[in-house]
């Protein structure tokens, strides 16, 4: 005899029973489900929606973070925010006194723990009901902090991230779920079976961090955040220091939902910080800290990842990778190189699924328009991205303003890059001026072409609007190094254009085999640069690029363990 949890009643579990049904429904089914439109569109949010929103992004600028100086705090201020488009933001957040705020988050488990998966499962779709209504001032927020274009910083950073919270919440609730409140076990014997009854309680791990990135804060952070809220445990939030306002104010609807839930603010509390201060290294070795969520540079997701093995705690990252195209041949000329160069300008190459090293046999490619050699290949998808940037007043809000010196320097080297690989500048970098921004760097894709032999060019992740091609001997080549640099260095996504069924055959073997999520002939609308939620896994935890997966059960279900007790009845 099996019986389930009996759910404690709370208002917003009614409120949200059936949100919690759809989203269980949609990841079973792995289908398309969206709970907030994305378009900003007046006609989908309103007439003052917009305004309204950036009324109240400029309402922080310039002034200390007030919603959140209830959290326990050392007393000072940090913020050194500089939008990528060029004015200071001037937000001053109050940094966490780290000894007070775990110990207070400890504090909050038990009354969480006991509440049960539905009821955690319901707040936290309320909570992300709670910043899905501040849309637009997280919008404003995104966009000066990532430098991401507004539309996409509305999309990526508001619906989008918050489809990936309730993908997590969904998750999580659902491994939950899969263990039963109570069951009589009995087993046959000679005299009379053996009879006990046996109790699981879910219990959390403790206290879990997030590691915030500088490129999509909301978007990378939620997924970890929610995942682990759901599951019963507490979560400090550590945001990139160049974008810390999309995630205050994402906290700071979060307290608010849960002490009006009847919980603890200090269930979800804010550790900012300004440049260079290095807190991330310093909560990733408190005993407290349990399971970290990280998404950055490599060097740094490999120190937490030792770090983790060493004491115990749970560490999820997502770093960086070499993301390939195969071209093998197209009966779409105009749709593939129309799709290539949209996803090596969206955002100036600044996504972590962005194409950078794109395989084209030195025979050339068969099109429907006849055949091309590798350099007119390279030639015509350089007027693409031309053609596509042309315009600065469009160009502008599909590439974005580059986010850091970094990515400026890449988007540099590529004459010195050509050189030292004896390669050739098939495209240089364009610097575009920003109609309404004059101090934004914005810099329109790159392409370098070089020999397959010179791996030291494109072997490495160069982060930004820089797309290596790779001269190779044959599509087979071409397969075998997209499937080798992916397992030596990572990379989260993969593509292939290829009219031959035997070449697609042999092209998902590779992915397998690298361990990467492969997009085929894309033409349209859909972006190898893009996932959806409840569908697309983002990331495969198979390569070095990421060790987790957004969403599956194994990023979900070693945040919470089973406590038994039993007794003979």
């Amino acid at each position: 005899m099996t019986a389930q949890a009996t759910t404690p009643a709370h208002p917003l579990l009614d409120a949200h029973a059936p949100v919690l049904d759809e989203i269980r429904s949609a990841l079973a089914t792995r289908s398309w489900y969206s709970r907030y439109p994305e378009s900003p569109s007046p006609r989908v949010y309103g007439e003052d929606a917009a305004a309204v929103g950036l009324a109240a992004y400029e309402a922080h600028l310039g002034r200390p973070y007030a919603a959140l100086a209830d959290q326990p705090t050392d007393g000072t201020f940090v913020g050194s925010e500089v939008s990528p488009y060029g004015p200071t933001l001037g937000v001053s957040y109050p940094a966490l006194d780290l000894d007070a705020g775990l110990a207070a988050a400890r504090g909050a488990l038990r009354a969480w723990r006991d509440a049960g998966p539905q009821v955690r499962a319901a707040v936290c779709v309320e909570i992300v009901d709670a910043v899905g209504r501040r849309s637009f001032e997280l919008a404003n927020a995104v966009m000066h902090t990532s430098g991401q274009p507004f539309v996409m910083s509305f999309q990526a950073g508001g619906p989008h991230a918050l489809d990936r919270a309730l993908e997590a919440i969904a998750a999580g609730l659902v491994e939950q779920e899969r263990v039963p409140a109570s069951v009589v076990w009995e087993k046959p014997a000679r005299d009379q079976p053996l009879r006990m009854r046996k109790d699981y309680r879910i219990v959390p791990r403790g206290v879990g961090l997030v590691i915030g990135c500088n490129t999509f804060p909301t978007w990378n952070a939620y997924p970890g955040l929610f995942a682990s809220l759901v599951t019963g445990n507490a979560v400090v939030v550590k945001p990139h220091p160049r974008a810390v306002l999309p995630l205050a104010i994402t906290v700071e609807a979060a307290r608010q939902v849960l002490a009006d839930a009847g919980f603890d603010r200090a269930l979800v509390q804010l550790a900012a910080e300004s440049d260079g201060q290095g807190l991330a290294r310093t909560l990733a070795q408190r005993d407290e800290v349990a399971i970290i969520d990280y998404t950055g540079g490599p060097s740094f997701g490999e120190w937490l990842e030792r770090e983790g093995a060493t004491r115990g705690a749970l560490v999820y990252t997502e770093k960086a990778g070499l993301n390939s195209v195969v071209v093998d041949s197209t009966d779409d000329l105009r749709g593939t190189l129309g799709n290539l160069a949209f996803s090596l300008a969206l955002y100036s190459g600044q996504m972590c699924t962005a194409p950078q090293n794109l395989y084209v046999p030195q025979s050339g490619v068969q099109t429907d328009e006849g055949h091309l050699s590798f350099d007119e290949f390279g030639d015509r998808l350089a007027e693409a991205v031309t053609r596509l940037t042309a315009d600065p007043g469009k160009a502008v809000e599909l590439l974005g303003a580059t986010v850091n010196d970094q990515v400026r320097a890449n988007a540099d080297a590529l004459a010195r890059v050509a050189a030292q690989a004896d390669g050739r500048v098939v495209l240089e970098s364009r610097r575009v001026v920003h109609p309404a921004y004059a101090e934004a760097v914005v810099r329109a894709p790159g392409l370098v072409a070089v020999d397959v032999s010179r791996e030291d060019a494109y072997t490495r992740e160069c982060f930004g609007p820089v797309g290596f091609l790779i001269r190779t001997t044959s599509t087979q080549q071409s397969l075998e190094r997209l499937a080798g640099t992916v397992r030596e260095h990572g990379g989260m996504t993969a593509s292939v254009y290829s009219t031959s069924d035997e070449v697609l055959g042999a092209a998902r073997e590779a992915a397998a085999d690298a361990g990467v999520a492969l997009s085929e002939n894309l033409t349209g609308q859909v972006f190898v640069n893009q996932t959806a939620a409840f569908s697309d896994y983002h990331g495969t935890g198979a390569n070095p690029a990421a060790n987790a997966a957004y969403t599956d059960a194994a990023f979900v279900a070693s945040r919470f363990r089973v406590i038994t007790s039993r007794r003979h009845v």
